[in-house]
């Protein structure tokens, strides 16, 4: 069964000792794929399977908790809705699209999603249920609420919320996890997904920003930053 939840950001409710539990199952995912049991992460982290049903209830509460954990890793900065100005809305999507290729890349993620990928088509468990639920919808729930605060400042425009947050999404991510599940082995330094973030920022910002005047918010923000023509310094393009 599907285990329900409102939020992905778990890290201030787990303590201590449960973070390094889930590191420890996400090791296991990483090393052994499909044979992630409760006697395993038990064994791997040195506690008792006893506190392991306490803590998350059965297996799927325990691969929840653990998608929950790494999802929690990419940050949605929020914003203030009074206050907002440009650079505020950019610095929050560029914090979030940086995160999510960060974690998107992580050997963690690429072991959790082939072993999600592998439980959908076989019928196993609810692990591609879990994983959609707790990270990709959920993070759209999270940004969501930033776009549509650029929305009502003025700065953005769009009809349906749920579509844009697509096409950032696909800004950022393009067919980087796609590769990297198929083996894929590409170069994805901080500099190289800081410039990145930037850029799916600011092509986001060209499509979706609000047009005043000739010089629009977006433009005049593009303008101050890089130039959406190159992208020779990415080592995300199609010739990596």
């Amino acid at each position: 069964m599907l285990h329900a939840v409102t939020d992905i950001d778990t890290s201030e409710a787990l303590t201590e000792r449960q973070k390094d539990v889930l590191d420890a199952a996400l090791r296991l995912l990483v090393e052994e794929g499909d044979q992630l049991t409760m006697t395993a992460v038990a064994r791997r982290a040195s506690c008792s399977k006893e506190t392991l049903y306490k803590w998350f209830g059965d297996r799927d509460g325990l691969l929840t908790a653990t998608v929950q954990w790494q999802a929690s890793k990419v940050r949605v900065v929020p914003v203030d809705r009074k206050g907002l100005d440009l650079a505020s809305l950019a610095a929050s999507l560029e914090r979030f699209a940086s995160d999510w290729l960060t974690v998107i890349s992580s050997d963690t993620s690429i072991a959790l999603n082939r072993v999600a990928v592998g439980h959908a088509s076989s019928g196993k468990d609810d692990l591609g249920a879990i994983v959609l639920e707790n990270g990709r919808f959920a993070l759209a729930r999270r940004l969501k609420p930033v776009l549509e605060a650029g929305r009502q400042a003025g700065f953005l425009e769009f009809s349906d919320a749920e579509t844009a947050f697509r096409t950032f999404f696909g800004l950022v991510a393009r067919d980087v996890q796609i590769r990297l599940l198929l083996g894929d082995r590409l170069e994805l330094t901080d500099a190289a997904i800081g410039g990145d973030a930037v850029r799916a920022t600011q092509q986001f910002l060209a499509l979706y920003g609000a047009k005043i005047g000739p010089q629009g918010p977006q433009s005049r923000m593009i303008s101050g930053r890089i130039d959406l023509k190159s992208e020779s310094d990415s080592t995300l393009n199609d010739g990596a």
